[in-house]
């Protein structure tokens, strides 16, 4: 429920491993400061369990960040009591890197409590990064209406669903995800991408994309430097118009 005098609470929880943290937090806060209302605390992991507890809106961008027992029971509670909850890109994974030589480098080991349930999916891998095609499958929703299907260069994420979900915009792929113990494909069928997790009242927003990377962000993987700057679909129009509207609906309740 809203603050003082109208105010909105939100928390933004923005950290993790292989990912350009500091560019996806910027970025998020910027729209996020578009809401006058909307006053907002930033933190690196779900350590944060009281800031949840008083939280109107949630905006989550990790990878490989697990929340403790008690962080999700706080979650379970904001959902239970209408919270909306925008998670972005890595939001869903547990990852394991193994150094046995196998050319399994990854695995994704169920280790997420409740979390995959209240997210709608955990990720389970991904092919090596490519341009995909991304299609609008509800073009009547608020939340990508008028928006025309379009190429995302990201990682295409391979995930577990745990439904029911709602599709908004999904890929199609089959093949391997190089490096993973799981997120094999052989059917041909639609990879969620945007999907909205009803919790009833509470309801989860999941958007895949927003893969970003700096040159100094896999150092823990033997790469000092990686050379380059890797941006992902945060160059692409469609992907900021969607997120624009994500992040509306997450301050403001519509659309």
């Amino acid at each position: 429920m809203p603050g003082p005098a109208g105010r909105l609470d939100a928390v933004v929880i923005c950290g993790g491993q292989w990912h350009d943290f500091d560019h996806a937090r910027l970025q998020i806060l910027a729209l996020l400061a578009e809401h006058e209302s909307v006053r907002t605390r930033v933190f690196e992991d779900y350590d944060c369990v009281a800031a949840i507890d008083r939280a109107d809106l949630l905006i989550t961008y990790t990878c490989n960040r697990v929340a403790g027992e008690e962080a999700q029971d706080a979650l379970t509670r904001f959902l239970d009591r209408g919270g909306r909850w925008l998670a972005l890109h890595g939001t869903n994974s547990a990852i394991v890197r193994t150094d046995d030589g196998s050319p399994t480098k990854y695995v994704t080991p169920r280790t997420m409590g409740v979390l995959p349930g209240l997210l709608g999916s955990q990720f389970l891998g991904h092919p090596p990064i490519a341009p995909f095609l991304v299609t609008i499958s509800a073009p009547e929703h608020p939340l990508v209406a008028g928006v025309s299907d379009f190429e995302a260069n990201d990682e295409l994420y391979i995930s577990e669903l745990h439904e029911p979900i709602e599709v908004l915009a999904y890929t199609r792929y089959v093949g391997e995800s190089t490096g993973f113990e799981e997120g094999h494909t052989v059917r041909d069928e639609p990879r969620p991408v945007l999907y909205l997790k009803h919790h009833e009242p509470g309801t989860v927003c999941y958007f895949t994309l927003g893969h970003c990377r700096g040159r100094f962000d896999v150092q823990d993987l033997g790469i000092a430097d990686l050379g380059r700057v890797d941006r992902g679909s945060w160059d692409v129009p469609e992907f900021r118009e969607i997120l624009h509207r994500c992040i509306r609906w997450a301050a403001t309740g519509g659309f």
